[in-house]
Order: structure tokens, then C-alpha cells, then sequence
């Protein structure tokens, strides 16, 4: 079975690498959960005192908390007055100091917290108790101008949002010294995170990791039929070369016209089924079959028995897997009364006559095996005549 190359089976790993891909890509879970989160639009306003102006800005720069509910919210702002300037507002009892006009505070109010000290829950019941409408916490300092996540389970329906530092200070040095400050608070952009769980990553990598074996795996089973198709080639062209010369040294005869061993009306070719003619090249085997020369090599090379009577040829000749171990058939022995040498004139392949001397001969270096040649041919240019005698007189043709 021949070796198909590197090509085969290559729509097989394909949709395999494709199948794995997708998997990796899309694994199961993968996208089950999101973090789904809004941003919050903050409005505030207040007059300065040294203008006698009213300052006013908006920004969607806060961020609803995991827990709130989406929903707007209005009220002054309030700040935590604690003993020590505690500005996080986590002790239970906890007061805010809320600047009005009037000196009165009837207007639901917006606590402002930082962020630290405890969870956000309690900043978020501590001032829930105060009844505050909202809660507003502002980040960190090293956080900049950045919000984050904020989990308060269990708040109940009280608006809770996260604003950035600068904002934060901003807000409260201005309540501290006494300005009402009236923030607005309303719903902004919705916005889907989506994330890869645990369990997605273990998936993605077992399945980059199998894809990875797959690949090294067929590459070393491709190297490996490379290497072993090479070494075949190799050693099959070698062999077509040793036939080839072994081939060669097979008896071969020019037909003339008016030669009494072949009828060249009545024979032919057994591989191109076409009959002799004068000045055809044939070749003669072994087994005394006879074809022509250009139709018997190729068949040699592939096959390297007769068509006819399926000898082996090479084996014949005395070689029976090496070329050095040649073994010398002995030549039959002609039929009597009959001269092998006086009806089929041998050639090689350039035309000689092999009655020449011996300097003209194909095989100088191996004389043995051209004495079994010339023996073999005269056997065949006999076999030939009596064969056409005995079917002139009705009998048997061996």
C-alpha cells in the first residue's frame, strides 16, 4: 500500500482543530454568568458665597451599587459628625451634618461617606437609620478617578452609589464649611462585563493542552512516514537498477526475413498482442518465450516474471537477492541433429552478432553466465523449429 503523503487526512485534522477551537472558545458555562452594572448620572448644585452664584455641574461619574435598586434619588447633602472627625460613618450612632437653608433640614437629604472602616452594608444601615434617601461613599485616594464593585446585600430599597475621590473632597469641604449642596442622582449606561469562571479556564487549557498532543503527535507519526517513504524510495530505485542490469543480460535476437525459427505471419507479442516483423527486436527468456524487447523490459522492471508462464526471471538467471550471489544455471541440452547457432543469429542491444569474439560480448566481466546465454539461445532457436515442424506434421508442440 503506497504511502499517500502529507496531504492525506489533512480535512480530518482540520475540522478537528476547528471542533476543538470552538469548544475552547465557547466552552460549556463560559458565559452563564456577567457582571451587569450602571452607571450613575450625578447632578449637584449650590450657591457660592463669595459670588453669590450658583454653581451647577453634572457627570456620569458614579456607579449604582450591586444591591440598589435603579432608580434616581434627590436630597441635600450630608455629612457623618462624629467625635474625631470620623468621616466613614461606621459607628452605629453615627450623626450627620446636613447644611440647609433656614437652618432647618424638612428635604430628604443624601449622605456622603467615605470609603473604608467596614463592609458597605453597615455604612449603608448606619445611615439608613438616619433616614437618608441615599447613600453616596467616594473611593480611596490611591484609586484616582476610578469606582469599583460595591456588595451590600440586605440594604432594602435605600439608592446607594460610588463616586470618585476628587468628587467626594469636593463635596465635603464644601458642606463642611457650611454650603448646601443639592445632588441629584439619576440612572446612566448600562453596562454587561462578561467573564471567564474557573471552571471555563480549566476547560480552555485541557482543551488547548489536547489539541497541543494532537499536533505533536501527528507530526511525529508524519516525520516518521516521511523517513520510512524515503528510505523505501531509496532502496526501491536501487533495486530497479540491479533488475534493469540483470535484465540486460537477457539473450536478444534481431528477426530477418526468411528465418526459419519464427513464422513472423503466425507469432506475436503476448504484451502489445502485435505480430514479429522483420527487423524487430525480441527478447528470449528463460523459458523460451519471446517478445519484443520494448515491451518486455517495462514488464520486467514491474513484475519480473514472464506473462506467460509466470517464471520468475531474475530468480532464473541465477540471482536470488543480491547481485554478487549470482548462481550459474546449467543450458539444457539441444535436441539431436539440430545446430543451435544455425537459424537464430543472438545480438545485445547495440545489433553485434553474439558469435562475435569475445570482446564484443555485453558481460565481459561475467563469461560464465555468457557461455549459459549462448547455450540458452541455441536451445531456443531449436525449440522454435521444432515447433514449426511438428505442427506442419500434425503432432504435439512442446
Amino acid at each position: 500500500m503506497a504511502w499517500r503523503g502529507p496531504d492525506a487526512g489533512v480535512g480530518a485534522r482540520s475540522a478537528l482543530a476547528l471542533a476543538l477551537l470552538v469548544l475552547a472558545l465557547c466552552p460549556p458555562g463560559a458565559r452563564s454568568r456577567a457582571l451587569e452594572w450602571f452607571s450613575a448620572v450625578v447632578s449637584t448644585e449650590y450657591l457660592d458665597p463669595q459670588t453669590n452664584m450658583t454653581v451647577w455641574s453634572v457627570s456620569e461619574s458614579g456607579r449604582f451599587g450591586d444591591s440598589s435598586p435603579k432608580e434616581g434619588a434627590q436630597g441635600l447633602v450630608g455629612v457623618p459628625r462624629a467625635p474625631g472627625g470620623d468621616l466613614e460613618g461606621c459607628e452605629p450612632d453615627t450623626r450627620f451634618f446636613v447644611p440647609a437653608p433656614g437652618g432647618r433640614v424638612s428635604a430628604p437629604w443624601v449622605a456622603l461617606v467615605a470609603r473604608g472602616g467596614c463592609t458597605f452594608k453597615e455604612k449603608v444601615l448606619v445611615a439608613a437609620r438616619r433616614n437618608a434617601s441615599a447613600v453616596v461613599l467616594y473611593n480611596e485616594e490611591h484609586y484616582g478617578n476610578l469606582t469599583v464593585p460595591m456588595s451590600h446585600a440586605g440594604t432594602g430599597n435605600i439608592v446607594v452609589i460610588m463616586i470618585s475621590y476628587p468628587k467626594g473632597r469636593e463635596l465635603l469641604e464644601l458642606v463642611q464649611k457650611g454650603i448646601p449642596v443639592t445632588m441629584t442622582i439619576g440612572v446612566g449606561t448600562r453596562h454587561v462585563q462578561e467573564f471567564i469562571s474557573s471552571q471555563s479556564v480549566v476547560f480552555v487549557a485541557i482543551a488547548f493542552i489536547t489539541m497541543m498532543i494532537i499536533s505533536l503527535a501527528w507530526l511525529i507519526f508524519y516525520y516518521i512516514q516521511r523517513f520510512l517513504y524515503t528510505g523505501s524510495q531509496i532502496g526501491s530505485q536501487s533495486h530497479r537498477k540491479e533488475t534493469k542490469k540483470v535484465i540486460g543480460q537477457l539473450l536478444l535476437h534481431t528477426i530477418k526475413h526468411g528465418e526459419k525459427g519464427i513464422d513472423v505471419d503466425a507469432e506475436n507479442c503476448a504484451v502489445c498482442i502485435e505480430n514479429f516483423k522483420v527487423k524487430d527486436i525480441i527478447r528470449i527468456l528463460p523459458c523460451k518465450h519471446i517478445f519484443h524487447r520494448i515491451c518486455i523490459d517495462p514488464w520486467l522492471l514491474d513484475h519480473r516474471t514472464c506473462p506467460m508462464c509466470k517464471l520468475d526471471v531474475i530468480k532464473a538467471l541465477g540471482y536470488w537477492g543480491e547481485p554478487g550471489d549470482v548462481q550459474e544455471m546449467p543450458a539444457p541440452e539441444s535436441p539431436p541433429g539440430r545446430d543451435p547457432a544455425a537459424n537464430l543469429s543472438l545480438t545485445d542491444d547495440d545489433g553485434s552478432d553474439e558469435n562475435s569474439p569475445p570482446s564484443a560480448s555485453p558481460s565481459e566481466s561475467e563469461p560464465q553466465c555468457d557461455t549459459s546465454f549462448k547455450g540458452d539461445a541455441g536451445e531456443s532457436t531449436a525449440l522454435l523449429e521444432a515447433g514449426r515442424s511438428d505442427s506442419r506434421h500434425g503432432g504435439p508442440v512442446s
